[in-house]
């Protein structure tokens, strides 16, 4: 049994480690595409006029909803899963979501590097889902959090292709992990539930695009 539990193991890490290079070589491919198709951008918003700002708006009047459908069922091992549908449309409005951090739902089209990306500062939650959707794993904490766990936790995702970090003061707990569909509060760095959360959920089961892009997206 346990030598079983140690080969599924391993073979995860080698997928992932696998994922990682791939995602290397093809960040190098598409570098002079990424940067032609970035241009082509900032052209088009100096002729329209318009300013892109990464960052949560304030003007909540504007928001539109996520279009999820359903809620959260909190299972036997504490993770919250959310049953009903969660929408995959890629935005360009501000999106306002049920929950804190968010789950799944409409989000935009450009997501967060989540190739074991720390950020210190609170992220854009439209583009964080999109990372979810890629397959990540989203640390994130409060204030409240100790430093030592927000250190250890974040030596942990920088050691993990799939995964981003972030504060959220808008959260109901100190520290969470979420997953697209999926979230749960653990109490610290320590808690055998974060080892448990990332085996199951870095580019797990439940992604809706597996091996999708984690770098090329935003860094901060």
């Amino acid at each position: 049994m346990g030598s079983a539990k140690k080969s599924s193991s391993a073979a995860r890490k080698a997928r992932i480690e696998e994922m990682r290079r791939a995602e290397q070589s093809r960040e190098r491919r598409n570098r002079i595409l990424t940067v032609a198709a970035s241009a082509v951008v900032v052209a088009g918003l100096v002729v329209g006029g318009v300013v892109l700002v990464n960052s949560q708006s304030d003007d909540d009047s504007a928001a539109v909803d996520a279009k999820n459908t359903g809620s959260f069922v909190t299972g036997a091992d504490g993770v919250k899963t959310w049953k009903g549908k969660l929408s995959q449309t890629h935005v360009t409005k501000t999106v306002k979501y049920s929950t804190e951090p968010p789950v799944g739902g409409d989000h935009n089209q450009v997501w967060m590097n989540c190739n074991g990306d720390v950020y210190t500062e609170a992220i854009n939650n439209m583009n964080a889902v999109h990372s979810l959707e890629h397959g990540a794993v989203w640390v994130t904490y409060t204030s409240k959090a100790a430093k030592a766990d927000v250190e250890a936790l974040a030596a942990k995702v920088k050691a993990t292709p799939y995964t981003l970090m972030s504060p959220d003061e808008k959260q109901a707990d100190p520290i969470m992990l979420t997953a697209w569909g999926s979230q749960r509060t653990v109490t610290g760095a320590d808690d055998p539930n974060v080892a448990k959360f990332f085996e199951k959920f870095v580019q797990g089961k439940q992604t809706p695009e597996p091996g999708a892009a984690c770098t090329g997206g935003l860094s901060k």
